[in-house]
């Protein structure tokens, strides 16, 4: 096993991590921004206002999404697992 091969598999787990991370933190992000324009527009500042609906659109961004989060780790998991022998011999 050489260090490009090591790299290879370095940079396409990070891929993966963002690709999957993705849904959820752009749905919190998404959330955030309308509950922080609605705080400036209702002049409530309320740090803990924010907590709730983060909460529910993660919840829901986890529900719709999961089934694709767990069929790319699926998918990745076997082609590790299927370039083990390339790598060893």
């Amino acid at each position: 096993m050489n260090s490009t091969a090591v790299i290879n598999l370095m940079s396409e787990a990070l891929q993966l991590t963002l690709l999957i991370s993705a849904p959820i933190l752009l749905t919190a992000l998404a959330v955030g921004l309308v509950v922080s324009v609605f705080q400036a527009a209702t002049q409530i500042n309320e740090m803990t206002l924010s907590f709730i609906p983060k909460l529910v659109g993660v919840f829901f961004a986890v529900v719709f999404s999961g089934p694709w989060i767990l069929q790319m780790l699926i998918d990745y998991t076997q082609r590790l697992f299927a370039s083990i022998p390339g790598m060893v011999g």
